[in-house]
């Protein structure tokens, strides 16, 4: 073996242990904040559900009414998704994301003071006025630290958070029902406040904490810096070569918006199921506290898929059939959801569902950053998100009505399982731009091997 061959395998190799170690740096330091994070994001968005089991009949709710609380959250959000993104980017992420999360934990927390229709609307749209941009920021912000073939697992390890925030949240949330009397407040006033009150602390502690960029990372070494860097920077010139966009023309780009009706159709199915199945599951004859444990089944299950096929799209690096496949999954799932009698049959199918949610959830935000850089990306991913979220009011307010017309929720599951099977069709039959993200830019050995 010449002496040139044993180099080029040991400068190889140092490379190797290189991105190795810098990887693992970013990993440990960033994902499990930022999924303490989320958690905290997600539970106070959704403990509403679990409120709802004693807060409609204290308040007189009906299930339209419930719904309209529920959905208008997204309005709020909608609003401000783009403006909140881009000043992310202009700010930075410690201080956008600290500011978020500490207005979102006081509003969360100030839901104990709802005490008609108009007080719970004003609360619930303000919170999706605080919330916007977070979640867009996040997903911009990981950009910022990984490779494009890291991306989806890391992508499925932040948004495990989501499944987790229900597998957790929901036993807590029904305990915290049980506090119902003491110092003269309801149960689900108590659990808009012990739930709300720690985001405003991790607020505080995020403003310290993120690093806005790799070039400020003193807990990375100068050659992970180097190696991050050249990384980075060398997919941002096969994107911009590829598909170079101003903002504009990123927010008016028909793939963009193709992407924007295909995530309205999962947030659809995403909430749709978030917001009513502790009231699904209560209807079988559960005390709260069996609901909430009982409502952590099937987020058990899509937790652990997730990650699974998050690596399994990495490892194949290919992202359209990983996205389209669970969306069709979602859509079997709810019709057979909407049309089974038996309860057993409904959780299996809601189980299932749930596999195809967060299947979907850890690997859709791989199709708009494998092209989209700079202020392109933080605009286009804001924009994705906010219409894509509108569906959160949509979902649980076609469930709402139904029930309120029919008494059931099976007819809104049946007619809810229309939009994520239009989203998996567009998925399949469109072209999203992904060869861009395994192009000259990813010529490295593929992870693990």
């Amino acid at each position: 073996m010449s002496q040139s061959t044993i180099g080029t395998r040991a400068e190889a190799s140092a490379r190797s242990d290189l991105e190795t170690s810098t990887i693992r740096a970013i990993s440990w330091r960033l994902i499990p904040f930022l999924i303490l994070a989320y958690f905290l994001a997600y539970l106070d968005r959704v403990n509403l559900g679990f409120a709802a089991l004693t807060m409609n009949a204290d308040l007189n709710f009906s299930p339209t009414i419930f719904a309209w609380g529920a959905g208008i959250f997204f309005i709020g959000y909608f609003i401000f998704e783009v403006p909140s993104n881009i000043a992310l980017e202009k700010f930075g992420a410690s201080r956008w994301i600290a500011r978020i999360m500490v207005s979102w934990g006081i509003i969360s927390a100030l839901m104990a003071i709802v005490s008609g229709p108009t007080s719970f609307y004003i609360l619930r749209f303000l919170l999706g006025v605080a919330e916007a941009g977070f979640f867009p920021g996040i997903i911009l912000y990981l950009t910022y630290w990984y490779p494009a073939e890291y991306r989806a697992r890391f992508l499925a390890a932040f948004a495990i958070a989501v499944p987790v925030s229900t597998v957790i949240g929901a036993p807590i949330s029904g305990m915290l029902l049980g506090l119902d009397g003491m110092m003269g407040l309801k149960g689900w006033q108590w659990l808009f406040i012990i739930e709300g009150v720690p985001s405003v602390l991790l607020g505080i502690v995020t403003w310290f904490y993120l690093t806005d960029k790799p070039a400020k990372a003193d807990w990375l070494t100068p050659d992970q810096k180097m190696w991050l860097a050249d990384k980075l920077e060398s997919e941002r010139v096969v994107k911009e070569s590829a598909h170079g966009m101003s903002l504009g023309q990123a927010l008016t780009s028909p793939k963009v918006l193709t992407l924007s009706v295909i995530y309205f159709g999962f947030v659809a199915a995403l909430y749709g199921m978030q917001f009513w199945l502790p009231q699904i599951v209560k209807a079988f004859g559960f005390t709260n506290l069996q609901t909430g444990f009982v409502t952590a089944i099937p987020y058990v299950f899509g937790s652990v898929a997730m990650i699974f096929w998050a690596r399994h799209s990495d490892r194949t690096r290919e992202r359209v059939w990983h996205v389209g496949l669970p969306l069709l999954l979602i859509a079997v799932a709810l019709a057979v959801s909407g049309v089974a009698t038996n309860p057993t049959i409904t959780m299996v199918a809601l189980t299932v569902a749930a596999i195809g949610v967060f299947c979907t959830f850890a690997l859709f935000w791989t199709l708009p950053t494998a092209w989209l850089s700079g202020a392109a990306a933080a605009g286009a991913i804001a924009m994705i998100n906010s219409i894509g979220n509108l569906a959160g009011f949509g979902g649980p307010y076609l469930i709402g009505w139904v029930k309120e017309a029919t008494g059931s929720t099976s007819t809104g599951l049946l007619v809810l399982a229309a939009m994520p099977l239009i989203a998996g069709i567009l998925v399949l039959a469109g072209n999203h731009g992904t060869a861009t993200e395994f192009s000259s830019a990813n010529k490295a050995p593929q992870p693990g091997k």
